[in-house]
């Protein structure tokens, strides 16, 4: 069964080169006049069957996040056609709704809500998210007496708990202490043992590589290598990959 397809999928962004009036954005619009765009991807097509893990691999701004927006339903595709089955948790910009000004217990039902699930789940799971997060007493104490990593652990711990179909990650790992670390890939590899479709985006390739069964390498918006995630990051690997990631600013 299909999780994921992508079919001949492209992307642009339009390009604003500084501040613009209405009237000005009101002219363009008449005139049908579309400006310069950023293609962030072209014709890409790819199947992730349901249980699949796929890493994707590539240089900063080749495309990743991207298709994990797409796959997110966070943008819409340009051209193509993107088919999503199932229920999706995304961890992208963690922390991203949450309020400074209401407690951690308050955003992490506000986050719950927005991630599916109803008032009476997040009712039995919030001890466990509360646990998983580490944040103890603090979570009645208001969000912007937090440190940016007891924010990033909630943030986690909710989007965690949803029990999703398809699991989305994007560069997110890198929050809190060592500890905390093995304990998200802890969860992660339980996932993939139960069978969830996971997505993956990282510069760590040896996560990529315990994590992921195959893999894709995008360079500038364009599909180079979809196969046994070994292969591919041989490939990437002796295209200078991982030294062009060290020399790029992140």
């Amino acid at each position: 069964m299909i999780a994921v397809s992508f079919d001949n999928v492209s992307k642009s962004f339009a390009m604003h080169a500084g501040r613009m009036l209405i009237r000005e954005r009101l002219t363009r619009l008449v005139r049908g006049e579309r400006g310069e765009r950023f293609q962030a991807l072209t014709g890409v097509s790819f199947l992730l069957r349901h249980g699949e893990c796929l890493g994707i691999v590539g240089h900063n701004g080749a495309g990743k996040s991207t298709i994990l927006n797409l796959i997110t339903g966070l943008c819409l595709p340009t051209s193509g056609r993107v088919t999503v089955e199932g229920r999706v948790a995304a961890l992208l910009e963690l922390g991203s709704g949450f309020h400074p000004d209401l407690t951690g217990a308050e955003n992490l039902r506000l986050n719950a809500a927005l991630l599916g699930l109803t008032r009476e789940e997040t009712a039995a799971r919030f001890a466990s998210i509360v646990d998983f997060a580490g944040i103890g007493k603090f979570i009645h104490e208001p969000l912007r007496t937090y440190s940016a990593g007891m924010t990033m652990r909630l943030a986690f711990a909710v989007a965690i708990h949803v029990d999703p179909d398809i699991l989305v990650v994007d560069e997110v790992l890198g929050v809190g202490d060592y500890g905390f670390f093995e304990k998200c890939l802890q969860r992660i590899e339980a996932f993939r043992r139960a069978g969830k479709t996971i997505v993956c985006v990282s510069h760590g390739l040896e996560m990529i590589e315990s994590l992921c069964s195959r893999a894709i390498w995008l360079d500038h918006g364009r599909v180079l290598a979809d196969g046994a995630t070994s292969l591919v990051l041989d490939r990437y690997r002796a295209h200078g990959g991982e030294a062009l990631q060290a020399a790029m600013p992140t």
